[in-house]
């Protein structure tokens, strides 16, 4: 007799809980509408904390092509005239603190503050001082560097560049890195991957 209770209140349940995962077939509540399951998701933008989704700043990556950059830097400077400052006569933008400036490197400033955070390409993730393992990328970057033969190149002091020329400025270093440096981050990257 036990087993048949059992038996029962177990068939019982899994008829229950099955009808409560199962979509409507068609039943119409009170009012006449069809009737719903309430379920457990949250819509993305819920979620993420806003009622719309933000769009995400370009990345760059190890491997873009300078036509490509300039794509990227496209909404940038869309951003920037839209801020009344032409991108083109403004390279030096983020004045010190405290410097004045003239009216227009003040305009520029304002803007590049305005469209920087949201349009200008973030750099590749592997040197992106936000990645946890970009220090350990450019010690690996260094190290295939002086395995070809760079003798003064070390990591910068943000952790995440690399310095060729050390303390004495040594061309051949500096010009043998620059260009065995695409080469090496393209490696590393492969490696790790």
């Amino acid at each position: 007799m036990r087993r048949n209770r059992a038996l029962l209140v177990s068939a019982i349940a899994l008829i229950a809980l099955s009808a409560c995962g199962s979509p409507s077939s068609g039943g119409k509540n009170e009012q006449g509408d069809t009737a719903e399951v309430a379920t457990l998701r949250t819509p993305e933008a819920e979620r993420s904390g806003s009622a719309s989704p933000k769009a995400e700043r370009p990345r760059e990556r190890l491997d873009t092509t300078a036509e490509e950059y300039q794509a990227l830097l496209g909404p940038y400077h869309t951003c920037m005239r839209d801020h009344g400052v032409d991108p083109s006569k403004h390279r030096r933008i983020g004045l010190p603190p405290g410097t004045a400036g003239s009216k227009e490197e003040q305009e520029a400033d304002a803007a590049n503050r305005i469209c920087e955070p949201q349009f200008y390409p973030l750099p590749p993730w592997e040197r992106d001082p936000a990645n946890p393992e970009a220090r350990d990328f450019a010690l690996d970057v260094v190290k295939c560097l002086r395995d070809k033969g760079v003798k003064y190149v070390e990591v910068a002091e943000d952790g995440v560049s690399i310095s060729f020329g050390g303390d004495r400025n040594d061309s051949r270093s500096i010009s043998l890195g620059l260009d065995l440096a695409p080469e090496c981050e393209r490696k590393v990257a492969a490696e790790s991957n």
